[in-house]
């Protein structure tokens, strides 16, 4: 299995903004396209930050994902509608890992 840890930092004020749009229509895309998120967590320390894990057979099923995920009309509706405003994420950081071979959840 191959993760990946996505970290966003967003603009000034938009933290609510991506909590929505995430709340309201990406974890339903995800889910449709087959993109799995294995947990989610809000920035404690009050960052504006969110933080995910998803989880892939391996590089070529993430890339194959993300290319159709870039590319769905219902994605790029939300991102559009949501972004009248102005962007809201200002940084996304991809960070990919294997799990240990001594660690069993």
């Amino acid at each position: 299995m191959l993760y990946e840890l996505r970290i966003y930092t967003m603009y000034e004020g938009k933290m609510e903004a991506i909590q929505q749009r995430f709340s309201q229509h990406t974890l339903m895309i995800f889910e449709r396209l087959g993109i799995k998120v294995t947990d989610f967590w809000i920035d404690q320390t009050g960052l504006s930050k969110l933080y995910y894990v998803l989880a892939y057979k391996d590089m070529d099923e993430r890339q194959k994902i993300w290319g159709a995920f870039r590319q769905d009309p219902e994605w790029l509706e939300v991102k559009r509608k949501s972004e009248e405003d102005g962007p809201i994420v200002e940084n996304i950081q991809e960070i990919f890992m294997n799990r240990a071979s001594f660690f069993t959840p």
